[in-house]
């Protein structure tokens, strides 16, 4: 591995698919680490954060690192229970997550950790934690710099901008671009809408394509939900999820370079995966980008030197 990387350790949706059908991209999890010399960011502890935090502990050269947690749905903290850094004494760990306060913030993650939901409470982490304070502006991890967002998923949930050896990295592990188009598409069909109604619903519309380019305009690397194939995401409209379609168009107009689809439908095997990203590498012909787009596959190590 290169001294300053990224590495994917999670890259499933919803829940672990430890099947022998999805080993090529992986069951776990959401987990990306971000490492930037003796500096580590961890965003979200899916179960991937599981293997993550066994291999931390078998080096001795960090005992200080960051995780970041976009909403505490199950499957971006199942793993904080099993993340052994957390149960050792020489460990640092600052926590940052969605939350008015620190108080918030530990509430909704120690939740999980307590009877009848689990039989180990966060009071035994040996580690010593700090839960970070939600502020405007920038959060910092040694040289790493973050800015959260808002993005659209039930409940807060947030999405990072991440500034790490010289690239911008932007996290998005769950996020339904354009919910707003089916209802105002449907109204827009509507025979009882006058020219001024009409040039106000176009108006959202375009509001909210350019509200989803913002957070990503001109990152070296995207990490985005891909959740959905059309077809399902006309089932499950409003979940908080997007059809990968939406985001490899979204990657190509914010002058992104590099995307890479996350937060992988369990229900879909490898070949499933790889089929989609074949038509998203078409999309991307056929709309004559430059975007270099790949599927985040657990183990894949990406370097973020030259």
């Amino acid at each position: 591995m290169t001294a300053n990387y990224l590495r994917f350790w999670g890259v499933r949706g919803s829940y672990p698919a430890p099947f022998d059908t999805h080993l090529r991209a992986g069951g776990n999890t959401s987990c990306v680490e971000i490492r930037v010399g003796e500096h580590i960011l961890i965003c979200d502890a899916g179960s991937g954060v599981i293997p993550l935090g066994n291999e931390l502990m078998a080096q001795s050269t960090v005992r200080d690192l960051m995780v970041v947690l976009t909403h505490y749905h199950w499957d971006h903290i199942s793993g904080l229970p099993f993340f052994v850094p957390a149960f050792t004494p020489d460990w640092t760990i600052h926590f940052f997550g969605p939350g008015k306060n620190e108080s918030e913030i530990r509430q909704s993650i120690s939740e999980q950790m307590r009877a009848p939901y689990f039989p180990v409470e966060t009071e035994t982490w040996l580690a010593d934690v700090e839960y970070r304070r939600l502020r405007e502006g920038t959060l910092e991890h040694g040289p790493i710099k973050l800015q959260h967002f808002n993005v659209h998923h039930p409940g807060t949930t947030f999405g990072y901008r991440i500034e790490a050896a010289g690239k911008t990295i932007v996290y998005v592990s769950d996020n339904e671009l354009f919910f707003l188009d089916q209802p105002i598409d449907e109204r827009l069909g509507k025979s009882d809408m006058d020219e001024q109604e009409q040039a106000l619903l176009e108006e959202m519309k375009e509001e909210e394509k350019w509200t989803a380019l913002k957070f990503m305009m001109d990152a070296d690397i995207l990490i985005h939900d891909a959740q959905y194939t059309p077809e399902d995401y006309a089932r499950k409209r409003g979940w908080g999820h997007s059809c990968y379609i939406d985001t490899v168009n979204c990657a190509i107009d914010a002058r992104v370079k590099s995307l890479y689809l996350y937060h992988l439908d369990p229900n879909y095997p490898d070949d499933m995966i790889d089929r989609l990203h074949d038509h998203a590498l078409q999309i991307i012909r056929e709309r004559g980008s430059d975007l270099q787009c790949s599927v985040a596959r657990e183990g894949l190590t990406v370097g973020l030197d030259g």
